[in-house]
């Protein structure tokens, strides 16, 4: 992905599952964030497919959102 705005399909597939997911928690993105360890502004970018996280980031995130990794990446294929 070249440019941090530009929209990448498998990037917009992952974020919406992590959303999903966050959502069906009940957690702000605020909270989220706090929780992965990631700025809000990144946690959001990430949510609208304009960042792409390394799989550092992705297992914090599966961790904040209490799923395994494979289950987020898994969805984000359903969703291409």
């Amino acid at each position: 992905m070249g440019s941090k705005d530009q929209w990448d399909p498998l990037c917009a597939a992952f974020g919406a599952a992590v959303r999903a997911q966050r959502e069906r928690l009940g957690m702000s993105q605020e909270e989220f964030a706090h929780r992965a360890e990631v700025d809000r502004t990144y946690a959001s970018g990430i949510e609208r497919g304009i960042r792409n996280p390394t799989l550092r980031v992705m297992a914090r995130i599966a961790k904040a959102l209490n799923t395994p990794t494979h289950k987020l990446l898994a969805a984000s294929e359903r969703r291409r």
